[in-house]
């Protein structure tokens, strides 16, 4: 990485979205999209309370706004199972923490479906090991990113899903670990 590319990335400043984010959301879409024998994969969009008080979050969050969320599913990567690398970005409507995120995700069902997922996410939050009060220091730059949607198929092609994000890193990174956990619905068009 380029000492200037580096700086960007790195830094404690909030930005909309960092040239870095930007870059690893596009490697992680150009990835999954590459044509498969397995079906057609969908593209999915949702909004997001921004910064929840949950159990798994560390003395509430500093944070506030909406997320907006796009991203991409592709299609079984196993024949016959709900199994599915998926990737998506994040877009803070108040400027704090955005994020991008890619991992596998595992469809139960299918007019009534619950599916889990965990992957890894990149923010443009703070990475600092310190208290902050205007934004949460994650400890770190890279995240885990478990999440859970339960939803309903609408029609042939559209579902409609209840949706938790939670990243945090497991104070696997340091002892700086306040998370957080975002809640909101996603709505999939299958391609």
């Amino acid at each position: 990485m380029s000492p200037s590319l580096h700086g960007k990335c790195l830094n404690d400043k909030p930005s909309p979205m960092p040239k870095c984010l930007t870059y690893t959301l596009s490697a992680a879409f150009a990835a999954l999209i590459v044509p498969s024998t397995a079906q057609a994969g969908e593209l999915f969009s949702g909004l997001y309370k921004h910064g929840v008080d949950t159990p798994l979050t560390l003395g509430g969050s500093p944070e506030g706004g909406v997320d907006f969320q796009l991203g991409y599913r592709s299609g079984p990567i196993i024949p016959g199972t709900g199994l599915a690398p998926y990737a998506f970005g994040a877009l803070n409507s108040k400027g704090d923490t955005s994020y991008a995120a890619a991992g596998l995700a595992w469809k139960f069902g299918d007019k009534l479906f619950i599916r889990p997922g965990v992957g890894i996410a990149i923010h443009n939050g703070s990475a600092g090991n310190f208290q902050r009060t205007d934004r949460i220091a994650f400890g770190s730059r890279i995240l885990f990113e478990p999440e859970l949607g339960i939803g309903a198929r609408i029609n042939q092609r559209m579902t409609l899903e209840a949706s938790w994000v939670h990243m945090s890193h497991a104070t696997l990174f340091g002892g700086q670990n306040p998370g957080i956990d975002n809640i909101g619905a996603r709505l999939s068009l299958e391609l």
